[in-house]
């Protein structure tokens, strides 16, 4: 599934974020079990790739999974080759974008400001990850962002919580990034799967489920 098709289907993508990604899976399956369709691993955790590469050999097909974190060609190139199908950057790295490009794979820069968010758009990236959303003005900036950037599909990230992706939403974005708040301590060892379910199921609540407007973006 392609993360637009995913985020047509739950417009939000998870954000696995840890020191290992041992339990990525164990995560992703209670994420994808709870109805969320897009999960980002991040390149925070060194053995990504191997976890990237075992989730995408036994995948559901209903679910867009992607790499977080690219800061270079390197790591897009080993992200794709382990099986990701898109790719998040915290910031506007123009050659992340040109070589997302190349290998044919979505890519969604970080930007802060109405020139980053141009000027990452301009290089080709599929959407646009608004970060961080809530250091940034929240609902309110993404709003204002709108207006004079109106075609452009604006992903905020960064502060997105269970009870606050809805109000991102309805502010125009197309879709909401959730870390922390979501994951909590669910990838680390002994962490709460249970609580973790519950969390996802109230997201996949607030934000509306299944929607049929298809975000707008590259393919």
């Amino acid at each position: 599934m392609s993360l637009q098709q995913a985020m047509e289907i739950c417009p939000a993508v998870a954000i696995l974020r840890s020191a290992s990604a041992a339990r990525y899976t164990d995560v992703t399956d209670v994420l994808v079990d709870a109805g969320i369709r897009a999960v980002e691993f991040t390149f925070t955790a060194p053995d990504v790739a191997d976890a990237i590469r075992s989730y995408a050999a036994r995948k559901p097909t209903e679910v867009a999974l992607g790499a977080g974190t690219v800061l270079t060609p390197e790591q897009a190139r080993e992200a794709v080759d382990a099986g990701a199908t898109y790719l998040i950057s915290p910031a506007v790295c123009l050659d992340v974008i040109e070589e997302a490009n190349r290998l044919g794979v979505p890519v969604l820069p970080g930007a802060a400001t109405p020139t980053e968010i141009l000027t990452a758009w301009r290089a080709g990236a599929a959407m646009v990850k608004v970060f961080p959303a809530s250091a940034l003005g929240g609902p309110a900036y993404l709003k204002a962002i709108r207006g004079p950037l109106p075609d452009i599909p604006l992903v905020p990230t960064g502060g997105v919580d269970v009870d606050n992706a809805g109000a991102y939403l309805r502010a125009g974005a197309v879709a909401v990034g959730v870390g922390s708040p979501l994951v909590a301590d669910a990838c680390e060892p002994g962490g709460d799967l249970d609580a973790l379910a519950q969390r996802a199921r109230t997201l996949v609540a607030g934000v509306g489920g299944t929607r049929k407007a298809s975000p707008a973006g590259r393919a």
